[in-house]
């Protein structure tokens, strides 16, 4: 899952199961070191893992270092891009590097 599609496509409202999304992750695991723990948390507590777990996920494996700022802010333009404000679909892959 190099292009990050059914991550991003879940963060941005796209209808797949918070179930099917964490066992695409677990059988596509990413060889980037820091996004070990999140796999082992995955495991642990699959579905039922808080979508702020998907959000710093996906910012690890963008390559950006975490915080929580940053993790409220990629939350916050997913939420806003689910509402179909294109905009901030673009701010959203901006804040990614992508």
């Amino acid at each position: 899952m190099r292009d990050f599609e059914l991550l991003d496509g879940y963060l941005l409202g796209e209808r797949i199961s918070k179930a099917d999304l964490v066992a695409a992750l677990l059988a596509e695991r990413s060889d980037v070191p820091a996004a070990a723990p999140f796999y082992r948390a995955l495991e642990t507590v699959g579905a039922r893992a808080a979508d702020e777990a998907f959000v710093a996920l996906r910012l690890v494996l963008a390559g950006k270092a975490l915080s929580d700022e940053r993790v409220r802010r990629l939350r916050s333009l997913a939420a806003t891009a689910r509402s179909g404000k294109e905009p901030d679909r673009a701010a959203y892959f901006a804040e990614l590097g992508e």
